[in-house]
């Protein structure tokens, strides 16, 4: 497999590169601490076509492929991972789940301007009941004349309190279990729609999370994505997607887990000299290159398998499985590399580890992924 990078590849990577550096980083640690939305950030993101990257140029987008996403994923990540997993909501499960499921009505309507990062969209399947377990849906959508009333909770919902657009799956017939549930479109400001106070994280923190309550709210039955019937499977071939995205923000976190680390081993001394020349030191930096550029192997794969069409539903798991255990333990290096100083606000490597963590959980947990993996292998 060859992974020689077009130039159009490599002007993204620096594009997005230098944006995180110069746009991102001045108001990361503050964000952070605040626990504060980056709106002016996002606006920009959208102006550089980075909100619907692999968007059709007919609907808004930019139009390119899932690798060139990955390296501008990556890049923004490295920088601050929660204006990565807004970024990746609104291009791996919004705008690609109305792409490739949305009537012509639907795309011109919500598409376009999702792409085009004049909206932002977001993504409900989790309940308080229904996590790693997404056929247990109790959110519930009974059909009344012209609209569609919807009654019911979300959890743990990305871009909860900022989205203009979310896409909501629900039950439409009980007795069919998964096959029963649908997915809709919500506008944020349909009667009956409210979202919740936003979560205080230990992580993703400039990233905003919150429930969604349905009290008989209503939305038009054109509002209606794919069939009836088919929210299940839109919500699983969307997840697909979305984890090859939180792969490459788990890539940026190791990678700039691994930068801090050797950065600081070159300038801290002890015993007379550089940590950097201690064996000990030497012998993590490898560790941690060594899996970084492994989880980055596995995300390349699964983007290049997803560019090609072909089955890339286990490799996407592979990558986020691996990419995320490889953030969380090179952040952990990071810190003991640092020592001391690791542990404090001002040399970001604590954030990177508070930033993994959720890596291993949203999008599917570890576990999930596990089975989704285990039963390829057994069937």
């Amino acid at each position: 497999m060859n992974f020689t990078f077009t130039e159009e590849q490599l002007m993204i990577k620096q594009t997005a590169k230098e944006f995180a550096e110069s746009e991102i980083a001045p108001s990361t640690v503050e964000r952070d601490i605040k626990g504060e939305f980056p709106y002016d950030i996002v606006k920009k993101l959208g102006e550089l076509g980075f909100m619907g990257m692999m968007v059709s140029p007919e609907w808004g987008g930019a139009g390119l492929d899932t690798i060139s996403y990955v390296l501008a994923m990556e890049e923004i990540s490295k920088v601050d991972a929660s204006v990565g997993v807004i970024m990746s909501v609104n291009n791996s499960l919004v705008c690609w789940g109305l792409e490739e499921y949305g009537t012509p009505e639907q795309k011109e309507k919500y598409l376009k301007p999702l792409a085009q990062g004049k909206m932002l969209g977001a993504f409900a399947l989790s309940e308080p009941e229904a996590g790693s377990d997404a056929t247990n849906q109790h959110t519930i959508a009974e059909k009344d004349g012209d609209y569609w009333i919807l009654n019911g909770t979300k959890n743990w919902i990305t871009n909860g309190t900022t989205a203009d657009v979310y896409l909501v799956m629900a039950q439409t017939n009980r007795q069919l279990r998964h096959k029963g549930i649908s997915a809709f479109i919500v506008e944020k400001d349909f009667p009956g729609f409210e979202r919740g106070k936003k979560e205080d994280k230990l992580g993703i923190r400039s990233s905003d999370t919150c429930s969604l309550m349905f009290s008989n709210c209503r939305v038009p039955k054109e509002n209606l994505l794919w069939e009836e019937g088919k929210g299940f499977n839109f919500a699983m071939n969307t997840l697909n997607g979305g984890r090859i995205g939180i792969a490459a923000q788990a890539l940026g976190i190791a990678q700039a887990s691994l930068e801090a680390a050797i950065k600081y081993s070159k300038e801290r001394k002890a015993f007379g000299k550089p940590i950097a020349e201690l064996q000990a030191i030497q012998f993590k930096l490898a560790d941690m290159a060594t899996k970084v550029e492994a989880a980055r192997l596995l995300t390349l794969q699964a983007a290049s398998l997803k560019d090609q069409q072909k089955d890339f539903a286990v490799q996407a798991a592979m990558a986020k499985l691996f990419a995320s255990r490889v953030a969380m333990e090179c952040a952990d290096e990071a810190i003991q590399i640092h020592g001391g100083y690791g542990y404090v606000r001002e040399y970001l490597v604590e954030r990177y580890l508070r930033d993994a963590k959720i890596t291993e959980i949203y999008e599917g947990t570890s576990e999930i992924q596990r089975i989704v993996i285990a039963r390829n292998l057994i069937k």
